[in-house]
């Protein structure tokens, strides 16, 4: 059975957050290595799907006071607060389905992880049509993992080489940075601490993706190369505000 690495990380900021996926998107593309990292965030944190339009956040009341950082990956806006965030680092090949494959089987992942747990999830067949709000949990896109008529789980993804980043959420509760979205909480009753969620999760996604999870932290050369991207990327307002 193939080895991937598993990171769960204890809170960082947005720039760090993001310079770590970075860096272990490149280390896919370049060694061939998966790596599943679960991760929260210092404080509640908005961070802009790569394409959006900073002046868009002006539209959304509750999250203006949060610090923000964008995304190197697409969809919408996501309010890092009550929930746990992952990214997975996959060398894919040249597969032009090998994405959506990832994607599915993530998600999928996250259904069977609350099943066990008795809620009923699903995955969404179909996007929901009408313009695109500015949070990511309001946009309904097939594959994302619903309760109810509620979106609890999305991702997206980055493309480097033969290797994809892709970057997800699973909302736990509602935010007071975004009070319109319920979460696993608050629609099963569900409470569990983050370092269970975090082990139920990481043995689904192995378990879905046929791999044997071996827990590490970053090397200092990871470290490094992350705390030099955080600084000069994903801390500039140049690159937070390019849009």
């Amino acid at each position: 059975m193939p080895i991937g690495r598993l990171l769960i990380d204890e809170p960082a900021d947005g720039a760090w957050n993001m310079a770590v996926d970075e860096v272990l998107l490149a280390r896919a593309a370049t060694h061939g290595d998966w790596t599943l990292r679960l991760y929260r965030w210092r404080e509640a944190t908005v961070s802009l799907g790569y394409f959006q339009r900073v002046a868009e956040r002006d539209g959304h009341v509750p999250s203006r006071p949060c610090p923000l950082v964008r995304r190197a990956s697409g969809g919408g806006a996501i309010v890092h607060d009550r929930e746990m965030t992952y990214s997975l680092a996959a060398p894919v090949g040249r597969s032009p389905d090998a994405g959506r494959r990832l994607y599915r089987q993530v998600h999928a992942a996250v259904v069977d992880v609350l099943a066990r747990l008795g809620a009923c999830a699903k995955l969404c067949d179909a996007p929901r049509h009408g313009g695109e709000p500015f949070l990511c949990f309001q946009r309904h896109t097939a594959g994302d993992v619903l309760l109810g008529d509620a979106k609890i789980a999305g991702s997206a993804q980055r493309r480097q080489h033969d290797a994809v980043l892709q970057h997800g959420s699973l909302l736990l509760g509602a935010s007071p940075a975004a009070p319109e979205l319920p979460g696993v909480e608050s629609l099963t009753g569900l409470e569990l601490p983050v370092a269970e969620w975090s082990s139920l999760l990481s043995r689904a996604v192995a378990e879905a993706l046929q791999l044997r999870m071996v827990p590490v932290a970053l090397s200092e050369a990871e470290r490094q190369e992350a705390a030099r991207i955080a600084q000069e990327k994903y801390g500039q307002v140049c690159w937070n505000r390019r849009k």
